[in-house]
């Protein structure tokens, strides 16, 4: 890739499941997706053979992985662990609303989840991705879950978990988020690297004679 040239990686959410569409969360239940999502996913396919990557990584949840195949990356892709979801513990399979019920402040991004993972966790986990893709040359593609994108974004720009908060308004629902990297930093977090977030256009051609996107929830 030549000097100056900008990278891109591309977070690509898994496509619709049973639980994704009725809001539940869903960390490590292993559900396959929906007819919907197998459909947005394979959608994928020609709008991402437009690119060229040097890196793609999947969760190893099923969810992800069949994005993953579907989307023509199945025999590229290396499986890392720390892609996978944040675990939801004792709130697995909840919603937000019935979680809210009982501890109505309640924050994933703040207080994470009994039984399950602290942000601190999370944090370390997204910061190993996040060297992996800034130690590779060339654009990469990440095939994952809602919660672990935010704690990827705000883990860029070298926030703390607590501000995916801020993220919530973005639901990945199409198929991804992507950050264009102008100029790669030297150190982790540094802020010349003038990376931006923006969400991508990828969305709005998945929805064209579908009438369902089939990637809706912003859990999971």
């Amino acid at each position: 890739m030549a000097a100056g040239q900008d990278r891109k990686v591309y977070l690509l959410r898994h496509g619709e499941t049973d639980w994704s569409r009725s809001g539940q969360h869903t960390s490590v239940t292993d559900v396959p997706l929906t007819e919907n999502g197998r459909m947005a996913a394979r959608r994928l396919q020609p709008i991402l053979a437009k690119e060229t990557f040097a890196l793609v990584l999947t969760s190893p949840l099923r969810r992800a992985r069949e994005t993953c195949e579907l989307a023509g990356f199945g025999k590229s892709a290396t499986i890392a662990a720390d892609l996978m979801e944040w675990n939801y513990g004792e709130y697995e399979g909840l919603t937000t609303k019935q979680i809210r019920l009982t501890r109505p402040e309640w924050s994933l991004f703040r207080d994470g989840c009994p039984g399950g993972e602290p942000p601190e966790q999370v944090t370390l986990r997204a910061d190993r991705i996040i060297a992996r893709v800034r130690e590779t040359e060339g654009n990469a593609a990440l095939f994952a879950h809602g919660h672990i994108f935010r704690v990827l974004a705000v883990r860029w720009i070298n926030l703390p978990v607590s501000h995916g908060e801020r993220f919530l308004s973005i639901r990945p629902r199409s198929a991804s988020l992507a950050i264009t990297i102008k100029h790669p930093p030297s150190r982790f977090g540094t802020r010349r690297s003038r990376a931006k977030l923006f969400v991508s256009k990828i969305g709005r051609q998945f929805q064209k004679g579908s009438g369902h996107s089939g990637m809706r929830s912003a859990v999971a």
